[in-house]
């Protein structure tokens, strides 16, 4: 071989091989929508597998010629299988009545990707001709996952997007207001954050079944609110008296997950917090647990697997906007008592925001505590503070709604998981001072 053949050749390398990714990218593409219509007889589908792969060359010969020719030779060729595509769609869904366009669309995707191909990101074409090929298998999965989903729980989930996706990327970083504690972003961020825990506690729930048992309610209704979760159940323990005992185990159960909760949200926010704080929430929340998992097991052979309707509602707008209001309201408090009233201040502020909510309260302080201003011990005990009012309301909830029956084993273990992270606390605080 010559020397200028053996350059030409060399040349001719990249190109050669740029094509076979786009011959690959149609491969993966067609084996899905061959495998799809395999029943079919030869000429009784729109395209297959070998339709696809040569779709997925043509698209990458037509690429290839951009740079004698532009953008026509590709433009030109997307046109025309546009045309042959419709024609076979009038005529197939006459025959048989399939109103679906997928295959059309995949066609015509397949030949931007090997276009993309043949411009030299092979990779990302083979990609998304991957990602493509699982869409389209998975076909009967997301049409059941549809009909599964609530029109509120879309709603929910649409809501959620437009925080997380539309509002929250354009949000300045940056304090304003008094002690420039108010961060747009990071008040945003926190409302996504617990806005998503309780869409995914809620979707965890409708995952277990309607006929589920109050341990998975307490556990998976800790992700959103062990509080609501709490009255809840001392609501149903009221109506069955009978199942008290067994609702004992959802709420221990729920205010274990709480400290979990608590957790992450403190490792989220303030990292270096939770190395003081991590093991306590974690060993309280475990302990909980046990003991939730463990009057469930007491009493579950003597009541059944007793049903109970789904209680956790899905978060709105509204209620994510409320709780925005209050963490910022929160995040000017916590400055605002430690410099007019000090630790004292800081401490009648957690105790009382922790009757009705933790969340608001942990994150304040712990960015409180980032920024500087606010000591270690400070901000752990007025977590703890804010913990142990949570728990004293949801205790008194238990007994004044539940009864004697619910409310008294409540606080027991409630007093046994304080015990272990109280103990668990101290023993940091002597590490950390030392």
């Amino acid at each position: 071989m010559s020397t200028s053949a053996s350059s030409i050749a060399l040349a001719s390398l990249p190109t050669a091989l740029n094509l076979v990714g786009a011959l690959a990218a149609g491969l993966v593409i067609g084996l899905e929508r061959g495998w799809r219509d395999r029943e079919l007889t030869d000429g009784g589908r729109v395209a297959g597998l070998r339709t696809f792969a040569l779709a997925g060359l043509f698209g990458g010969l037509l690429a290839s010629l951009s740079a004698e020719f532009g953008a026509w030779p590709l433009l030109a060729g997307i046109i025309g299988v546009s045309i042959l595509l419709a024609v076979s769609y009038r005529q197939a869904s006459a025959s048989s009545g399939d109103l679906s366009i997928t295959t059309a669309l995949a066609m015509l995707l397949t030949i931007a990707l090997g276009a993309m191909a043949a411009r030299g990101a092979v990779a990302l074409a083979l990609a998304c001709a991957v990602v493509v090929a699982v869409l389209l298998n998975l076909k009967p999965t997301l049409h059941r996952w549809l009909r599964l989903i609530e029109h509120r729980e879309l709603t929910a989930g649409l809501q959620l997007m437009v925080l997380s996706v539309v509002i929250l990327p354009n949000l300045p970083d940056a304090g304003f207001g008094p002690y420039q504690a108010l961060n747009p972003y990071k008040l945003w961020w926190a409302v996504v954050l617990i806005a998503g825990l309780s869409l995914a506690g809620h979707f965890a729930m409708r995952v277990t079944g309607p006929r589920r048992g109050m341990l998975w309610t307490g556990v998976l209704g800790g992700l959103a609110s062990s509080t609501a979760t709490t009255l809840a159940l001392s609501r149903y323990a009221r109506l069955n008296p009978a199942l008290a005992g067994v609702a004992v185990s959802g709420a221990l159960a729920a205010c274990g997950v709480m400290f979990f909760r608590m957790a992450v949200l403190v490792a989220l926010v303030q990292p270096a917090l939770l190395a003081a704080m991590g093991v306590p929430l974690v060993l309280t929340g475990g302990t909980l647990l046990v003991l939730g998992l463990w009057h469930w097991r007491q009493l579950s052979k003597a009541t059944g697997d007793q049903p109970i309707e789904p209680m956790m509602s899905t978060f709105d707008l509204g209620t994510a906007l409320g709780f925005g209001a209050y963490l910022a309201a929160m995040a000017v408090l916590a400055p605002a008592a430690m410099q007019w009233l000090g630790s004292g201040g800081v401490y009648a502020l957690a105790s009382l925001s922790g009757l009705a909510d933790v969340d608001a309260i942990v994150i304040s302080l712990a960015r409180l505590h980032g920024d500087g201003g606010l000591p270690l011990v400070t901000a752990i005990a007025a977590i703890c503070l804010a913990t142990l009012a949570n728990m004293v309301s949801k205790g008194a909830m238990a007994w004044i709604t539940g009864g004697q029956a619910m409310g008294a084993p409540v606080i027991k273990g409630y007093a046994v998981g304080m015990a272990v992270g109280v103990s668990a606390a101290a023993a940091m605080l002597l590490l950390v001072g030392a």
